[in-house]
């Protein structure tokens, strides 16, 4: 029996529209998945008698987790459909958030991540090929464009719910939020979504792995990949270390932690959206000045720590860096998604797969580096990542007059 020949609930051309809508609305869901628990670490770690490293460990468990699944979870995709699997996902999503809440043991909460970032993955790679399955041309990279921006809601909206529920009903409350949410969305899915994929890939390892390789073997589509970790690796170490700096350094509450969460998923935000507006402009010209300008506000950052320490210039600085990054990813995760639309499901999930694994062993690498102590590690931190983009964007460059050189 073939992929193909699998009995498929195939969407309805009245549900569409709403459909669209709950794809986007879970395009958020790896942030939510991370952000609505970073007010809550520092008491985590003091509640369960473990280090904020061991704490930290969690986001970078999910991380290589999610990364994973998506390495291999688009091949499952292109030849088993999007539908069932992305439900039963959401399924398993909510399982796993209340067994998170219900204990207190850090190495069950280790693997409920695991499971956490194998499910996401299969929800959010199923949701970006939607996209493509159903648009084409300029429609298409409309919305495509629209994944960083609609995504980067997550990093605004969560912690600023987790610290209110950290303050209010204890870390707990953040993974039943969890649950609650994935329930729901598993209810509306099954009510108001359905299979999209029309042409299935027969399941041969073999010829899946030629798919990924000459894919990876892609210089330029490789590259970017590498750029959107970077980009994204930004905003991880932030997450990974700013609450303990705003919470234990500069004795702020976690509400005011995830106010600022709040304010740098807005800065997020808005680097999505300048991509956007300039999705028409010379593509490496914009991506170079871009990278140049955050080499100079984090010069910037590290100078000024001799004359000025505190909450407002702590987030000034990230907040500009941060749409810097935002801006990077907007305009590659475009870039990448759109590259091969004939094996939409593998090229997402090798996309996403290859960019939450370099974000989770860089960001755990960076901020064992830099431990979360002050303003100034964090510059430190956005330094190494910033050259080190840089340090791509070159590379790129260079590829690219090799291209033009050979055609």
């Amino acid at each position: 029996m073939t992929s193909s020949s699998i009995q498929q609930s195939y969407i309805k051309e009245k549900n569409k529209g709403l459909a669209t809508i709950l794809a986007f609305a879970l395009i958020p869901l790896s942030g939510f998945a991370t952000d609505i628990y970073i007010p809550s670490l520092p008491t985590m770690a003091g509640e369960m008698n473990i280090s904020s490293v061991q704490v930290q460990l969690t986001l970078s468990i999910f991380l290589i987790s999610y990364g994973i699944a998506q390495l291999f979870v688009g091949s499952l995709l292109d030849s088993f459909g999007r539908y069932k699997i992305c439900l039963y996902s959401l399924l398993v999503f909510a399982v796993a958030s209340i067994v998170i809440a219900v204990t207190h043991n850090i190495y069950l909460i280790y693997l409920m991540r695991v499971i956490h970032g194998l499910s996401v993955g299969a929800i959010v790679v199923a949701k970006r090929a939607y996209f493509v399955d159903l648009f084409t041309g300029d429609k298409l990279k409309h919305y495509l464009s629209l994944f960083s921006i609609i995504w980067s809601t997550g990093p605004i909206i969560a912690p600023f719910v987790g610290g209110y529920l950290q303050t209010v009903f204890g870390w707990e409350s953040n993974f039943y939020f969890l649950a609650g949410f994935a329930a729901v969305f598993a209810v509306l899915e099954f009510l108001l979504s359905g299979e999209t994929l029309k042409h299935f890939t027969d399941f041969q390892l073999k010829k899946i792995i030629n798919i990924y390789i000459d894919m990876i073997k892609t210089t330029n589509f490789t590259l970017g990949i590498v750029m959107l970790g970077l980009a994204y690796c930004m905003v991880m170490v932030y997450n990974m270390t700013g609450p303990f700096i705003i919470e234990h350094g500069l004795k702020y509450s976690p509400v005011i932690a995830g106010y600022c969460s709040l304010v740098l998923g807005f800065a997020w935000m808005v680097g999505g959206f300048i991509g956007k507006a300039t999705i028409n402009k010379p593509f490496f010209s914009r991506l170079l000045i871009n990278a140049l300008l955050q080499v100079v506000f984090v010069v910037l950052m590290m100078v000024s720590l001799n004359f000025v320490s505190n909450l407002y210039s702590l987030v000034c600085f990230a907040f500009i860096i941060h749409i810097g990054a935002g801006y990077t990813f907007n305009n590659y995760f475009t870039f990448c998604l759109s590259k091969f639309p004939k094996n939409a499901g593998i090229a997402g999930g090798l996309t996403g797969g290859i960019t939450y694994v370099i974000v989770s062993f860089l960001s755990y690498g960076v901020v064992n580096l830099f431990p979360a102590k002050d303003e100034r590690n964090l510059s430190f931190s956005y330094l190494v990542m910033i050259i080190l983009s840089v340090f791509v964007m070159f590379l790129i460059m260079k590829t690219r007059k090799k291209d033009e050189e050979g055609a």
